[in-house]
């Protein structure tokens, strides 16, 4: 069942390399699900701490994740009962996933989701991840932008690849029925596409999401710190996250909007959920662009989950957390898509 085959990929990502000062010396909460309680006490992955210092330890590191999360898609596309094909939009590769029962009040509805992984991770179908599950539990069709990615295509191949994409939804799809979405990474992006698109004068989404946000590439906020070694999913800025900040940037000041869209101007923004987790590495990023949001008068929405380090609210399909992150997910943009 993919239900098992998800929770082993996932705690064998997590299980092998304990971190001191992690799980062990905090309890987990009575109140979360059996099926979370297996990842919040796992250990820390491996990975954490890896630091590519070429274009070929870059491919390696990214092919290894690539292929373990593309040997589960198949079944996790079944058990949610979703088509995914690929096509392109804007000169821009996409997947485009359909739930095999659309709801009706869905039709001509859209949500374009950028998956995370940090500017380096997630190519081509291993990115689908968050848009199955998107569009099984939330019922819309999704559009996946398969883009450019550090160190090959550092910034801003990813942004322009974005807007490139939106541009071309925009010529077939309202504004106003469009949502835009993603987590870590892909939060990241959803903000900083908002920011694009207040630059170039294009009309905004209905509505985005911004789960767990990438909102500042530098090691800046309080969770970066108080969470280092406590999330057992990103564990620490000094590892392979900080290099994809240093790739991804090329150079760039990190500081740029473009970049770290919590320095934007966020007034106008469209309604916008944040979501993260009290364990979470990018607690602070959360908290922070939400309050940002607030400030500029923008309908700002968050959701803080107990004990759950960075995008555990999406890793297991089964897990009643997910089932209500996604049930969350839906009724917000049922709320503001036409």
């Amino acid at each position: 069942m993919v239900k098992k085959s998800l929770l082993a990929l996932f705690l064998f990502c997590m299980s092998t390399v304990q971190v001191q000062a992690a799980t062990g010396d905090i309890p987990v909460p009575d109140t979360v699900s059996p099926q979370l309680r297996k990842l919040i006490s796992a250990g820390a992955p491996s990975h954490w701490n890896t630091h590519p210092k070429n274009a070929e330890e870059w491919r390696i590191f990214v092919k290894s994740f690539a292929d373990s999360m593309e040997s589960i898609l198949p079944a996790l596309r079944e058990q949610m009962g979703v088509t995914v094909t690929a096509e392109a939009m804007g000169g821009v590769p996409v997947f485009l996933v359909t739930p095999k029962n659309l709801p009706e009040e869905n039709m001509g509805r859209v949500l374009l989701n950028f998956h995370g992984g940090g500017y380096v991770l997630g190519p081509g179908e291993s990115g689908t991840y968050e848009a199955i599950l998107a569009a099984a539990l939330c019922g819309y069709c999704v559009i996946m932008p398969d883009y450019r990615m550090a160190p090959k295509f550092p910034y801003p191949a990813a942004l322009d690849d974005a807007a490139d994409v939106y541009r071309a939804l925009l010529k077939t799809t309202p504004s106003e029925k469009i949502g835009v979405f993603g987590t870590s990474t892909g939060g990241g992006m959803t903000l900083a596409l908002i920011l694009r698109a207040k630059a170039e004068d294009l009309p905004l989404p209905a509505a985005i999401a911004a789960g767990t946000p990438w909102a500042d590439l530098t090691k800046t906020g309080d969770s970066y710190f108080t969470n280092e070694h406590l999330d057992n999913v990103l564990v620490s800025y000094e590892g392979w996250l900080g290099e994809a900040a240093k790739v991804y940037a090329d150079g760039h000041d990190p500081k740029d909007p473009m970049l770290s869209p919590v320095y934007g101007d966020v007034s106008g923004f469209p309604p916008t959920l944040l979501t993260s987790g009290t364990r979470d590495l990018f607690l602070s990023n959360t908290v922070r662009m939400h309050i940002k949001l607030r400030q500029a008068g923008v309908d700002a929405d968050l959701i803080v989950f107990e004990g759950m380090s960075h995008a555990q609210y999406m890793m297991l399909p089964d897990a009643p957390e997910t089932i209500l992150h996604f049930k969350e997910l839906g009724k917000f943009f049922k709320k503001y898509l036409k």
